[in-house]
């Protein structure tokens, strides 16, 4: 089976982290026998806005390529899947000229990603299978174009994923048909993410007391500032943030104005492969989003041996199950953190029966999940894998 994985989501040199989760489940899914992919992920470019990104590269195996495409400041929301389209379009066609083939085009976030490649499924004849991710279809359906245009890719489309129950219930809202949302909640890798010498862990990052991590964009969303305000009320504990964006200048002077500066560090973006030392430093993590579709990082830190509390929205209650998981505070506010961290001090669990937890979440159910979407889609239409 020849796979078309288009996204703007993934990886590249020059942003390592970005979207990882998609190339993690595709390599995952490669491990299937017969199954090959060629990855073709967008890169928006603005003139002095962003590093260089080259134009096709080798990622674990994987052929990439990063066609450019400029959005449009301000106003692009509603035309951003007609011009990513046109960008992908030409890209294709290059691609099948080169003699690529391809069964299917496996997209991943609904918008503009999935929406402009139904258009490109159409023009090339390729069934689409389209995977929501999270704000893809929480967020962007408050607006009606960008809601008229994921409703209509969701019936194009010959099947449709989405990582958490919530995400499912979100597309149903829309009117999509149950009957064509398949959920595959993301796994963790169990080989990267493993307990370690937590010493050893603990004196790479110069970890004193007891640590709380937070890990993810420094973004609004992904509530960064809940969990420094709620270390006012720790003053036990101290704080690593691993992520960088755009509230990397405030997050700084919110601890300062709270007084718990000494114990906050900011870590900036770690490579993905030094996440499982600093989850092993951890005495807990803590996630408190504002919203979310499948949280990876809560699963990366189980993996480890280290609980995490998460904030009570979507999705979150479906990665933290069990007290061995970790707690879903009962509110996402610095008070509800907080009481969720001493609720777990009160009747912390041995850091094996985390890692136990986490073990149920490998990939193989997962990988072997998608195929059989795909398998079931191309049966659909009548198709028998290219020949490689």
């Amino acid at each position: 089976m020849r796979v078309l994985t288009f996204t703007t989501l993934f990886p590249n040199v020059a942003n390592p982290n970005h979207g990882i989760f998609v190339e993690n489940r595709l390599r995952h899914l490669l491990r299937e026998q017969g199954v090959e992919s060629t990855v073709l992920a967008p890169v928006a470019w603005l003139p002095g806005r962003h590093r260089p990104v080259p134009a096709e590269e080798m990622r674990n195996g994987l052929r990439v390529l990063h066609p450019r495409w400029t959005p449009i400041p301000a106003i692009g929301m509603p035309v951003s899947p007609w011009i990513l389209y046109a960008y992908a379009k030409r890209a294709l066609s290059r691609l099948l000229r080169e003699g690529c083939r391809f069964d299917l085009i496996d997209a991943h976030y609904f918008y503009p990603d999935g929406v402009a490649a139904t258009w490109l499924g159409r023009r090339f004849g390729l069934p689409v299978v389209v995977t929501a991710r999270g704000s893809d279809v929480t967020q962007f359906p408050h607006y009606a174009v960008p809601r008229r245009l994921i409703c209509e890719a969701a019936r194009q489309a010959g099947a449709v994923i989405t990582v958490s129950a919530g995400l499912r219930d979100a597309l149903i809202g829309l009117g999509v048909s149950p009957d064509k949302i398949t959920v595959l909640r993301n796994g963790v890798d169990l080989d990267v993410f493993k307990p370690m010498n937590r010493m050893e862990c603990r004196q790479a990052f110069d970890a004193k007391g007891r640590v709380l991590v937070s890990v993810g964009s420094l973004i609004e969303r992904k509530g960064h500032h809940r969990t420094i305000a709620a270390l006012a009320q720790l003053p036990d504990w101290h704080l690593f943030i691993a992520g960088e964006g755009p509230e990397r200048s405030r997050l700084p002077s919110l601890a300062q104005s709270l007084g718990v500066a000494s114990r906050v560090t900011l870590l900036g973006p770690l490579p993905h492969a030094r996440l499982p030392i600093l989850y092993n430093a951890a005495d807990l993590s803590m996630l408190s989003s504002s919203r979310e579709g499948w949280a990876n990082v809560l699963l990366e830190s189980m993996a480890c041996g280290t609980p995490a509390i998460a904030s009570p929205i979507a999705g979150n209650p479906e990665v933290v199950q069990s007290p061995d998981a970790g707690l879903i505070a009962e509110e996402n506010s610095p008070a509800g953190l907080a009481k969720a961290v001493r609720a777990w001090e009160a009747t912390q669990r041995d850091r094996r029966l985390t890692r136990s937890y986490a073990e149920r979440f490998g990939w193989d159910e997962t990988s072997a999940g998608q195929l059989k979407v795909f398998e079931m889609v191309l049966a659909a239409r009548g198709i028998s894998p290219q020949p490689s």
